[in-house]
């Protein structure tokens, strides 16, 4: 069976944007910092949680993030009232990131150093999940307003992430969301994953949010550590 033109095209485009990404990695090295994409459905509250965690954990470890947005800086600007350095990425008709959008800005702007980048990723359960921007985790967030048969529907993003986090659990009393379904339909496609609750109204589970995250920033230190020591002693 022959590919498609289409499907050829596709492949192309991907196998250029993995090299990009391999070379935003070389920045992240670099710079030793932990890089963490943010993905989930337009609406599901990847700001909030990023205001929260930075109100709760803002002396625990030093944060900046990516804010990709089709258009206007609306979500930025909410970063920066925290204090938080953010740096803008209008993606136009695009409805993902991806690995030369990240490059771009990677060489026109100064990054400050910090423990942890945040890649908030354009609110969209399909294209983001094919573009790898370099991260080091990628994370889902499923808000309980939405359908717990979202993974059933959205496989792909499920299986190519470390992290689901349910959001707005404040709300879960008034939705009709099975938390244990949501909990099968992700095991189902992805049995390694890892899953928490959390709402940034109340401040629930935000504590083992962000101990995830410093646990991270600790598992990529040490990676890097051991990446450094074995090629030294290659030489």
């Amino acid at each position: 069976m022959h590919e498609s033109a289409d499907e050829h095209t596709m492949e192309r485009i991907l196998n250029k944007n993995d090299e990009l990404a391999e070379h935003n990695r070389d920045h992240f090295r670099e710079a030793m910092t932990c890089t963490v994409n943010l993905m989930s459905a337009p609406g599901a509250g990847k700001t909030s949680l990023l205001e929260a965690t930075f109100r709760m954990a803002g002396r625990k470890f030093s944060s900046t993030v990516i804010e990709g947005d089709m258009v206007g800086e609306l979500d930025a600007d909410r970063i920066r009232k925290t204090g938080v350095s953010v740096h803008q990425i209008s993606t136009g008709r695009s409805c993902h990131l991806d690995a030369n959008m990240v490059a771009r800005l990677l060489h026109s702007e100064k990054m400050e150093k910090t423990d942890v980048l945040f890649i908030e990723n354009v609110g969209n359960l399909v294209c983001p999940a094919e573009f790898n921007l370099g991260e080091f985790k990628r994370v889902v967030l499923l808000s309980v307003t939405e359908g717990d048969d979202k993974p059933i529907k959205y496989p792909v993003i499920f299986r190519n992430c470390d992290l689901v986090v349910f959001t707005k659990c404040d709300l879960l009393e008034y939705v009709e969301f099975n938390l244990g379904e949501a909990e099968k339909n992700i095991q189902a496609i992805n049995p390694d994953v890892v899953t928490m609750q959390v709402s940034s109204k109340t401040g629930y589970g935000m504590e083992k949010w962000t101990s995830w995250i410093q646990s991270q920033i600790e598992a990529y230190r040490q990676e890097q550590k051991q990446t450094k020591h074995v090629h030294q002693h290659s030489h």
